[in-house]
């Protein structure tokens, strides 16, 4: 059944009204403008549709730190794959993480080595697996932002079997633009924020941007008008000089967010500081499994530490994409050595990193 308006929202028709209205606006503002997306989504449908070249060369558009893959620190990786040399674990996790360079391996370098390293479709696969194999300890590789945080959370509130636990490597939206926003050197004049996080959380997280910093945010949609629509309400902020969080997706997303996963997400979680890769530690930007919940946290079931790991490895510049600060043609390694079947850097992985999306469509 088609939503109501879609065919309006993917007509070409609509597409020229709204390049026109850019158009205009551009003009009246006169000046560049510089806004980021932090959604691999987002990235895929510029480039898939080419929607850049679209747009007046007055505006740019940032690809942000928007795929979860690429920014789980190398130290997670090496640690599953050193619970995975044990005889006793199953290591399980989504497809896109699995050939994820860490600091020497992939987990599918590991896989190859012998650990028994399974991909599933989500944790209730995971706790699938531990149920028929009573004897193995499984483990399941958590990351995501918050729209997959409430699965786990909901499996582990279900009281799964003692032989499975959680590497835990969630990362939160809003600390990490909160973070951009004082990099001076992206002088970032507006985000557009991701809509899939966005059903979980809502709106209020993010409106301290516009609140306090002045930034313009628009929480956008994944068709390629959303995406223009986005940009055609963060200028209007800007000619109005009238800053807000706005909903352009609200045919999806709620101003109140998903209250039932929200709550979930705060029984099995804390925020805490958490390294981001090729960024840094920044302040409640993941989540951690509580207290009461610690028996299925694989941190503390198996105590391993990881002494030294390497995020980026020498030549590669996933840091600097994954901020905006260059694009991925401006990489050395780029599509000479790194290469979707030979990815050096986290950003060539998965159908989210923007390395991976540029080779694709640019």
């Amino acid at each position: 059944m088609d939503i109501p308006g879609i065919k309006i929202l993917r007509s070409r028709e609509f597409t020229e009204k709204i390049i026109t209205s850019i158009n205009k606006l551009v003009k009246d503002i006169n000046k560049p403008v510089k806004f980021m997306h932090v959604c691999g989504t987002h990235e895929h449908t510029l480039s898939k549709y080419g929607l850049r070249p679209l747009l007046p060369k007055e505006i740019e558009i940032l690809s942000g730190p928007g795929c979860p893959v690429c920014v789980c620190p190398a130290a997670d990786i090496d640690k599953a794959i050193e619970i995975g040399k044990r005889d006793d674990t199953i290591i399980t996790t989504f497809g896109d993480m699995i050939r994820v360079p860490a600091t020497n391996l992939s987990l599918a370098q590991a896989k190859a080595k012998g650990a028994d390293v399974r991909i599933v479709y989500g944790p209730h696969d995971a706790i699938k697996i531990a149920k028929e194999n009573p004897n193995k300890e499984v483990i399941f590789f958590a990351i995501g932002f918050e729209t997959t945080a409430p699965l786990i959370g909901y499996e582990v509130q279900s009281g799964p079997p003692s032989n499975f636990s959680v590497i835990c490597a969630y990362k939160l939206i809003p600390a990490a633009l909160e973070l951009l926003i004082s990099q001076s050197q992206l002088r970032i004049d507006g985000f557009i924020s991701p809509g899939h996080v966005s059903t979980i959380i809502g709106l209020q997280p993010f409106k301290i941007f516009s609140d306090a910093y002045k930034v313009p945010n628009v929480i956008a949609g994944f068709e390629p008008n959303d995406v223009l629509l986005g940009i055609l309400m963060l200028l209007r902020q800007i000619k109005n000089k009238k800053f807000e969080t706005l909903n352009e997706y609200s045919r999806v997303v709620k101003p109140e967010g998903n209250k039932i996963a929200q709550g979930i997400i705060a029984d099995v979680f804390q925020s805490v500081s958490s390294p981001w890769r090729g960024i840094g530690r920044i302040i409640d930007g993941g989540l951690a499994i509580r207290d009461k919940y610690e028996e299925f946290d694989a941190d503390k079931k198996f105590d391993i530490k990881i002494n030294k790991s390497q995020d980026i490895p020498p030549g590669c510049s996933c840091h600097l994409v994954m901020v905006g600060k260059i694009y991925p043609t401006e990489c050395e390694l780029f599509k000479t050595s790194c290469t979707p079947l030979n990815p050096i850097g986290p950003c060539m992985v998965s159908m989210e990193g923007t390395c991976s999306i540029y080779y694709k469509y640019h």
